[in-house]
């Protein structure tokens, strides 16, 4: 089939989200001026750049109790950092429960029964137990097209690892099975690897 995304799909539920998959989750932690937690998984997130290692998520809904976006971006606008958490497969539930639309007054860390931790490069809260985090501070924030579209890019300024996910020097995601996003309401995990040579390595 085709379609011109204008015109509709024609479909019971949109494909998009399941097109571009897998995704990682980029599990981002802020904190409001008034000095309260948020948390919230964006499964539109990855990494841009290596040196400096920087990092990317997209917001694209509206909340009701917040002018323009999401809470997440509010803080990181307001105060210029923000935390990348990794999420396993263990924390799936968490991270669930963590997404509710709650009230901006409201900690999604308290919420979803997790444990924050103060980061050590910036004045934000990270997610206990995280395999990995990645401490940011916020380069640009870009509007796009559409209703409350907005991209935001942080440059990592400290990394957390879990000293149970490095083995023999390598950072094994087989450890911690991270936790992808798939299209409608379905994830996926990692639990296996195979490696290819660069033709010209």
């Amino acid at each position: 089939m085709f379609y011109r995304p204008e015109d509709g799909h024609g479909l019971p539920h949109n494909p998009f989200n399941a097109i571009i998959t897998p995704r990682p989750i980029g599990w981002i932690s802020s904190r409001s001026p008034d000095g309260i937690n948020n948390l919230a998984p964006y499964s539109f997130f990855n990494g841009v750049a290596y040196t400096p290692p920087q990092v990317m998520f997209a917001s694209t809904g509206t909340k009701h109790d917040q002018d323009g976006g999401k809470d997440s971006v509010a803080n990181i606008e307001a105060t210029g950092v923000f935390c990348v958490n990794v999420v396993a497969h263990a924390h799936r539930d968490a991270m669930n429960a963590s997404s509710a639309g709650l009230a901006k007054h409201h900690d999604e860390f308290a919420h979803a029964g997790l444990t924050p931790i103060e980061c050590e490069t910036i004045p934000c809260a990270r997610v206990d137990g995280a395999p990995a985090t990645l401490e940011c501070k916020l380069t640009k924030i870009v509007s796009l097209p559409g209703e409350a579209n907005r991209v935001v890019f942080g440059e990592v300024t400290g990394v957390h690892l879990r000293d149970d996910c490095l083995k023999d020097g390598i950072f094994d995601v087989t450890s911690f099975q991270p936790l992808a996003r798939l299209g409608y309401r379905d994830y996926s995990v990692v639990t296996e690897l195979f490696s290819l040579s660069r033709p010209d390595d």
